[in-house]
């Protein structure tokens, strides 16, 4: 079952110093923090501000293309955790035939608020990422990091948040 999400807000691990994209259930307390690279990060950042750039990025050209195709994206899912991986699909209709895309999550969420639809979370990758992180062998820094996520308020996502 897909759990429908969406970006609470962007921010850094204070423990990696990486950019975490935090996603929120609006219909309860569950957040998935993904992890994401630097450049994914600033793509989403430029989205999530509204910066128009001079030149389209990457984003914004996988957006050009698929309307100068008259392709219509539905949703993206994260849809595995493997081995600390998430996995991600783009779901998109074109002239009647529904295609399914292998992404990257950071590529798929920075989409997403490019096409403005749905984002989703498989629940199972809700539980698994709970179970890994109670897994990982720095047991107590992950569930103060968690716990830390989960009270995030405004103040805490600074100018990122939605």
């Amino acid at each position: 079952m897909e759990v429908e999400m969406k970006i609470r807000g962007l921010m850094m691990d204070p423990v990696t110093n990486m950019p975490i994209v935090i996603l929120k259930d609006s219909g309860s307390d569950t957040v998935l923090p993904i992890w994401v690279g630097i450049y994914e990060a600033n793509a989403i950042a430029l989205e999530i501000e509204k910066v128009t750039t001079p030149r389209p990025m990457t984003h914004d050209l996988i957006k050009n293309v698929l309307v100068g195709l008259d392709a219509n994206v539905h949703k993206v899912v994260v849809t595995e955790l493997r081995e600390d991986t998430f996995y991600a699909v783009i779901w998109l209709e074109r002239q009647g035939q529904v295609i399914s895309v292998d992404s990257r999550p950071s590529d798929a969420l920075a989409l997403a608020l490019r096409v403005d639809c749905p984002i989703y979370v498989e629940d199972e990758v809700l539980k698994n990422s709970k179970q890994a992180a109670n897994n990982v062998s720095d047991r107590v820094t992950t569930e103060e990091l968690r716990k830390w996520l989960e009270g995030l308020n405004d103040e805490d996502l600074g100018r990122y948040k939605m």
